[in-house]
C-alpha cells in the first residue's frame, strides 16, 4: 500500500507540472520554474514566522507570493535593465533564495525547516505523514490532499484558460490584437507554476519539481508537434517516471526523488536518439 500512495503522489505533482510545463517549453521559459521553485524559499520562512506553524495554506500563500514577485522582478529586469532572460532569471532566483537559506540558517533554532529538505523532499514519507482529524480519524496521506487540490486547481486553470494560453503562446501579437491581455496571461501562468511547485515542496522537493516541470514536456517536445497530443504525451510520462522511479529507487535501496529523476532523463535520453537517428535516416535514403 505505500507502493501506491508513493507512485500516486508521485503522479499527482508530475502530471501539473508537466502540463504547465508544455508552455514553459514553448515559451522558452523553461528554467524560470526552477528560479520560482528556488526564490519562494525565502516567502515559506516569512510565512512561517507570521503564521508560526507549518500548515499548507500558509506556507502556499506565502510561497505563491515569493512566486509572484520573482516574476515580475524577471521581467522588471528584462525590461527596464534589458538584460537577456537568462541573466534575469539568474540575478534573481539567486539571491532570493540565498536569502531564504540565511533566514533558515540564522534562525533555524526557530524555524522547524531545513533547506536540505525543502531542495530534495522525501516522498518516501508520505504514507506516514497523515492527516487526522480532530475526533481522530485518519484520512490517508496529507500529501495526496494537497496535491490532489493542485491537480484539480491546474486542470481547471487550464482548460478555461486553453484558448487565451494558447494563443499568447505561439502568437501573442495576434492575441493582442484579438484583445487579450499578454501580460496578464503571463502572470496568471506564472502564479500557477508558483502554486503547483511550492505544493510539491513538502512531497517531493524542489529538484524534482523541475524534473517534471522540464524533462516530460521536453521529450513529448521531441515526439510530437501537435500541442494537444504533446500535453497527453507529457501526462502519460509523468505516470510511468512515477512508477518506474519508485521501482528503481526500490531496487537500488536509494532516494525515490533521485530515481524518479534519473528515469525522466534516461527516457529524454532514449527519446533524443531516436529522434536524431530518425531525423538522419531520411537523408541517408535520399544519398
Amino acid at each position: 500500500m505505500d507502493a501506491f500512495w508513493i507512485i500516486l503522489a508521485g503522479s499527482l505533482v508530475a502530471i501539473p507540472c508537466g502540463l504547465l510545463g508544455c508552455y514553459l517549453i514553448l515559451r522558452k521559459m523553461a528554467m524560470i520554474g526552477d528560479a520560482i521553485s528556488h526564490a519562494v524559499l525565502p516567502g515559506i520562512v516569512i510565512a512561517f514566522f507570521v503564521s508560526g506553524s507549518r500548515e499548507p495554506v500558509s506556507m502556499l500563500l506565502g510561497a505563491g507570493i515569493l512566486g509572484i514577485l520573482t516574476t515580475f522582478l524577471i521581467e522588471f529586469f528584462h525590461t527596464k535593465a534589458r538584460l537577456q532572460t537568462d541573466a534575469a532569471i539568474g540575478v534573481t532566483f539567486t539571491w532570493l533564495f540565498a536569502l531564504g537559506v540565511i533566514l533558515i540558517s540564522v534562525f533555524a533554532g526557530q524555524v522547524d525547516l531545513d533547506q536540505d529538505c525543502v531542495l530534495y523532499g522525501e516522498i518516501a514519507y508520505v504514507p506516514i505523514d497523515l492527516w487526522i482529524t480532530d475526533s481522530g480519524r485518519i484520512m490517508g496521506p496529507r500529501v495526496i490532499y494537497i496535491m490532489g487540490m493542485v491537480f484539480l486547481v491546474v486542470l481547471c486553470f487550464i482548460l478555461i484558460g486553453y484558448k487565451e494560453l494558447f494563443l499568447t503562446t505561439f502568437d501573442p501579437a495576434f492575441a493582442s490584437a484579438t484583445g487579450i491581455s499578454v501580460a496578464l496571461w503571463h502572470y496568471l501562468l506564472m502564479g500557477a507554476v508558483s502554486f503547483t511547485t511550492v505544493g510539491a515542496f513538502e512531497s517531493v522537493g524542489a529538484i524534482l519539481v523541475v524534473a517534471f516541470l522540464i524533462v516530460p514536456p521536453a521529450t513529448a517536445y521531441l515526439l510530437t508537434e501537435d500541442f494537444k497530443k504533446m500535453m497527453l504525451i507529457t501526462a502519460l510520462l509523468g505516470l510511468v517516471i512515477s512508477f518506474c522511479g519508485y521501482y528503481l529507487a526500490v531496487w537500488l535501496d536509494g532516494s525515490i526523488a533521485g530515481a524518479m529523476s534519473v528515469v525522466a532523463g534516461l527516457i529524454f535520453g532514449v527519446v533524443f536518439l531516436l529522434h536524431v537517428v530518425g531525423s538522419r535516416l531520411p537523408a541517408a535514403g535520399r544519398a
